[in-house]
């Protein structure tokens, strides 16, 4: 990309975001539009294609702190005027208030050359580099994607499959952006760096060569397939582990399973959002299985032992102290999902009483003699007298 290309694009209004937006707020504005134009959900939808690549070029640029704030201040710069056409060589006028804060006086750059870039003063604005270097190797881009888990699959850990669409290198002409039977030559204006400098006297401004848009090749026959860009749309599936003790909505990172980098550079990173179902028995409490028990009343009352079911594994015995009041939560310890270091947590036991809906007989007549026998005991006089009190 051009370093004009670079600013003149709105990063900020393409996701729909403040340029105060934080970190989260890019990501999640990333992710709802991802899905709203991925290839695979508009199939042969041109426009939704370009939009997708722009959605992720946007992506790219804003949730890198360094590659952000270098993106600010690029177009900051051409906003107030600090680079623009000017000279009579046809260099650029450089606004030295933008960069030192100082009065604003201009210094027009023409023909002739002298010592260190715009990327020495600016720490890579454009991702420029010094005179005589040759274009560096470019890190493939971040991936987001989704997977919905079952409960089970959560707590236990699964290998499941994702379908990926992302940038990597074209198949056709193999990342050279020339037809099948062709090769593209050296840039004969920034002699294969992808970078020029234009100066005079002991200034000078590097900037990504218009020629050749910074790759530092031209392709006089392009691909069909790529245009000459050399990428390419790819969609791969793959097998991905998603580790024991996942959480609903919670982010995975997995390095190196992005897009493929460019000129040698790394491949990026994925990032898969993880949703599980409910499950209707078991609950969850962070490393904690929870379930809900129903008991009698007379296993309230009395006292007892109960059997109670684990996720994937025998039911377990526990005793019911007498006296079990309805809520009462009681632990089985190791019983609930594993954690990171291979451990478990704990599952926690609910006792909720049972009341029948109808009640006859000599069950019946037991309950009013009891109810005949404790009618001296109010169970809500503290309740009201709390009350009065408070």
């Amino acid at each position: 990309m051009s370093g004009k290309d670079y600013v003149e694009k709105d990063y900020y209004k393409i996701l729909g975001v403040p340029k105060d937006a934080s970190i989260a707020e890019i990501k999640k504005a990333y992710r709802k539009l991802a899905r709203e134009n991925h290839p695979d959900a508009n199939k042969g939808d041109k426009a939704a294609e370009e939009r997708f690549k722009e959605i992720s070029e946007a992506n790219d640029v804003l949730s890198d702190p360094k590659r952000r704030k270098d993106y600010d201040e690029a177009r900051a710069l051409f906003a107030n005027g600090g680079f623009r056409p000017g000279g009579a060589g046809g260099g650029f006028n450089f606004d030295l208030g933008d960069l030192f804060g100082g009065t604003g006086q201009t210094t027009t750059q023409s023909g002739g050359g002298f010592g260190g870039g715009v990327g020495d003063l600016f720490g890579g604005l454009f991702g420029g580099r010094g005179r005589g270097t040759t274009t560096q190797p470019r890190r493939g881009a971040d991936v987001e994607s989704e997977v919905t888990l079952s409960f089970v699959e959560a707590v236990e850990g699964a290998t499941v499959p994702i379908r990926m669409t992302s940038q990597a290198a074209c198949k056709v002409c193999s990342g050279t952006g020339a037809k099948a039977g062709t090769t593209p030559r050296v840039c004969p204006t920034c002699v294969g760096t992808g970078y020029v400098s234009r100066g005079q006297g002991n200034f000078a401004l590097s900037e990504p060569c218009r020629d050749c848009k910074g790759r530092g090749l031209l392709v006089d026959d392009p691909c069909e397939v790529c245009h000459g860009s050399g990428r390419a749309t790819s969609a791969r599936t793959m097998q991905v582990r998603i580790p024991a003790g996942v959480g609903d909505d919670q982010r995975i990172r997995l390095k190196g399973k992005g897009a493929q980098g460019e000129r040698g550079g790394p491949a990026g990173d994925l990032y898969v959002t993880v949703h599980v179902t409910a499950h209707p028995v078991f609950g969850r409490r962070g490393d904690n299985l929870t379930v809900t028990v129903p008991v009698s009343f007379p296993e309230a009352a009395l006292g007892g032992t109960i059997r109670v079911p684990t996720l994937g594994g025998p039911p377990v015995t526990m005793k019911l102290p007498s006296g079990t009041s309805n809520g009462l939560t009681m632990r089985a310890r190791g019983k609930g999902a594993v954690r990171k270091d291979g451990t478990r947590g704990d599952l926690l036991v609910t006792v909720e009483v049972a009341v029948p809906p109808k009640t006859e007989g000599e069950a019946k007549e037991a309950l009013e003699k009891y109810r005949d026998a404790t009618s001296a005991e109010d169970p809500r006089a503290a309740l009201f007298k709390a009350a009065e009190e408070a």
